[in-house]
């Protein structure tokens, strides 16, 4: 059912006139079955963004982020959403994915509201948890800018934890950590919950030179189907910078996605949606130069492990959006 739609997917709609679902190309999106992507997909299908720009948008979702892969590289699915070091790994060993900007969200570092820390360097001794493993790019960006900031190497003068987000999330609740490093949705719910934040990876990832606007999460096809459907990857782009608009401005439409955020509390809900809303990107481009600044420091900080044969951003990594 469609709903509020802006001018130009108005517009749009006008345009295709009596065009029925099955006329237009589908685009199958791979998702975690509880992801917060959904949020955005959801929005794009009740308010017919995607019609609205000359495709159906059918979710297919599964129960773990490893799936979702699977599901893609497998052609399941003509799309995912997935962090573009990933893409630009893939297409420097041959395989032409491409990027197209999804979020900037990217969370950082918590500690319980009674901590006496007030810098990375007051954790020396303690212990952190960190959601996603030793290569994980927030954990990375942070060991950096404890380096930068106060020629502290954080993983060696502190315990990691590593452990899968849910049990981050309950080891720094309860207090068995010193400081939690988590996805950010996790994040949210931990500020709500009365953790406070220490640093934020935007703001270390400024203090070392890097653009905290640069978009982290990517919608990612492969060109081969792209190739196939001219326009595609814009139409993509399209409608989710109408979901981002709508959900940007409208607190009403958060009620209609409320079900799908798992959220315990209001504070937990409004921390979802004001960190949400703080992670939409910028319209526009990617920047190729802030990118590929990112990029040099993951694989100065993570190696092969993390970027592959990607030490620098690989021509075409990422979709001429606009």
């Amino acid at each position: 059912m469609l709903k509020r739609l802006t001018g130009a997917a108005l517009a749009v709609l006008a345009l295709l006139g009596p065009a029925r679902a099955e006329d237009l190309p589908q685009l199958r999106a791979a998702v975690l079955k509880i992801g917060t992507v959904t949020w955005e997909l959801e929005t794009i299908k009740a308010h017919g963004f995607d019609r609205a720009h000359g495709f159906e948008l059918v979710l297919a979702p599964y129960a773990d982020n490893g799936a979702t892969r699977v599901a893609f590289e497998g052609g399941a699915a003509e799309t995912m959403v997935a962090d573009w070091i990933w893409v630009a790994r893939q297409r420097a060993a041959g395989r032409p994915y491409v990027a197209i900007p999804y979020s900037t969200a990217v969370g950082g570092l918590v500690v319980p509201a009674d901590s006496d820390a007030e810098t990375l360097a007051d954790l020396a001794g303690g212990k952190i948890g960190i959601a996603g493993g030793p290569l994980d790019k927030s954990w990375l960006i942070l060991r950096a800018y404890a380096q930068a900031e106060y020629g502290m190497d954080l993983a060696a003068r502190t315990e990691q934890v590593f452990g899968a987000p849910p049990l981050i999330f309950k080891a720094g609740m309860s207090g068995e950590l010193q400081g939690a490093i988590n996805f950010w949705h996790f994040l949210a719910k931990m500020r709500a919950g009365g953790m406070r934040e220490l640093v934020s990876v935007s703001e270390a990832s400024a203090a070392l030179g890097l653009d905290p606007g640069t978009p982290l999460l990517a919608y990612v096809l492969d060109e081969g189907f792209v190739a196939a459907h001219p326009g595609i990857d814009r139409a993509l782009y399209a409608a989710s910078r109408d979901a981002k608009d709508l959900l940007a401005t409208d607190d009403a439409a958060w009620d209609e996605i409320r079900p799908l955020m798992n959220a315990g509390t209001d504070a937990e809900f409004e921390a979802l949606r004001a960190d949400w809303r703080a992670g939409v990107p910028a319209p526009g481009n990617v920047a190729p130069e802030a990118a590929d600044r990112l990029l040099r420091l993951m694989a100065e900080l993570g190696g092969a492990d993390l970027v592959g044969e990607a030490t620098t951003l690989p021509e075409g990594t990422f979709a001429v959006v606009e």
